[in-house]
């Protein structure tokens, strides 16, 4: 029996796992493919507390050594169900069962993809998903972002104050949103619109050296020097194994208060897997932190009412 299993081990899950281990907790880590998360494909990292510049790569190897010192139970494997008894919760994966009196749910979510044959291979060399944390990279550069939500058109109205020059490429011939940055967005004499149209191809083998963009109507393909491209078409919340058990909105993402609680007592959920306004490393080892300590709050009382 474990005192918290935590199950992701992203910067949310392994912060939590630091924080629950200085408490002394017994803790159990389960990750299904490897540690570290969506950061580990980041190239550069500059906005992050404490760092200058660190690669995604070296930062979780940086987290993960320091979680091993507290010497937790961490194995790879992948969770399937979570079920709450009534004495105890427990968590099903692909080889096992656990049982456990709290979880912390960290399990994150996976970027909406294109699914262009290149993409993945150039994730970190031009392809980026996230304006924040790597639009500074692409200083006085030509940038494309694709998309057309709030999301995409607050990403380009950011990259227009850095890049020399911003395409904006949505599918749809008007945008569906009500936002007040797209009309500022108009305004940008850097920023061109191409609408009714789709990325076809990303070209590049070293880097991004430019995009395939396709007009819905004509079928016309035009060729964009672009150093980058940012996805803006939405994530994928990595909620399915807890989906029967609690809340989700109708994304997928987790319905946790700011102290991470779930609608299940002793259950909490940290990171992208949870609905919050802000999806960033810092916010992410945050909620890590809040759901630890909550869940460790919950089990000293839990342990003072079977005491009395």
């Amino acid at each position: 029996m474990y005192d918290i299993i935590i199950i992701g081990a992203g910067p949310a899950g392994m912060t939590a796992a630091i924080y629950a281990s200085q408490a002394r907790k017994k803790i159990l880590i389960l990750e299904k493919s490897v540690y570290g998360g969506q950061i580990v494909n980041a190239d550069k990292v500059k906005n992050y507390p404490g760092f200058e510049e660190i690669s995604g790569y070296e930062y979780a190897n940086k987290l993960y050594n320091q979680v091993k010192t507290f010497n937790p139970d961490f194995k790879f494997e992948e969770v399937v169900e979570i079920k709450n008894n009534n004495e105890f919760k427990e968590v099903i994966t692909n080889k096992n069962s656990y049982k456990s009196n709290s979880i912390i749910i960290a399990t994150g979510a996976k970027n909406r993809k294109l699914g262009l044959p290149n993409e993945d291979k150039l994730i970190g060399k031009g392809v980026s998903y996230c304006s924040t944390c790597d639009g500074i990279f692409f200083k006085d550069k030509k940038v494309a972002i694709t998309g057309g939500g709030n999301n995409a058109i607050d990403d380009a109205l950011y990259l227009s104050d850095i890049a020399n020059k911003v395409y904006l490429i949505y599918r749809q011939k008007d945008f569906k949103i009500d936002s007040l940055n797209l009309e500022k967005l108009k305004e940008r004499n850097n920023v061109e619109f191409i609408l009714n149209s789709n990325i076809t191809e990303l070209i590049g083998n070293e880097k991004l050296e430019n995009i395939v963009v396709k007009d819905n109507d004509t079928g016309i393909e035009n060729r964009l020097d672009v150093e980058g491209i940012f996805i803006a078409i939405g994530h994928i919340p990595l909620s399915s194994m807890c989906k029967n058990l609690v809340k989700i909105n109708e994304l997928g993402y987790i319905i946790a208060d700011e102290n991470c609680n779930t609608n299940i007592e002793g259950i909490f959920a940290a990171g992208d897997v949870r609905i919050k306004p802000v999806r960033q490393l810092t916010t992410a080892c945050g909620d890590g932190t809040v759901a630890a300590i909550n869940a460790c709050k919950y089990l000293n009382k839990k342990t003072i009412e079977i005491t009395q």
